[in-house]
């Protein structure tokens, strides 16, 4: 009972983080400004994404304007939940 708690509750947490670095990609593409509705929200996602985000950013090499450490994290996030799956079930 207690190891399926762990892969469970690991589960959940790169699924959120998942989701986290989704909608950061998606409000990136959106202007907003320091007094918009939006800005409590986008604030909990940088907050919650930055710890995955910035390592990877430091690690890739600078490609420009665009930013590949959404991607690099996604398809790690992905690794993991596979692994835990595997390992949990």
């Amino acid at each position: 009972m207690g190891i399926q708690f762990v892969g469970h509750f690991l589960n959940i947490l790169a699924t959120v983080l998942y989701f986290g670095i989704l909608a950061r990609v998606l409000l990136s593409w959106i202007k907003v400004g320091p007094d918009s509705f939006l800005m409590p929200f986008l604030r909990l996602v940088f907050s919650v994404t930055e710890p995955i985000l910035g390592p990877i950013r430091r690690v890739l090499p600078r490609t420009g304007a665009f930013d590949f450490s959404p991607i690099v994290a996604l398809i790690l996030l992905h690794v993991v939940r596979t692994v835990v799956a595997r390992i949990f079930a």
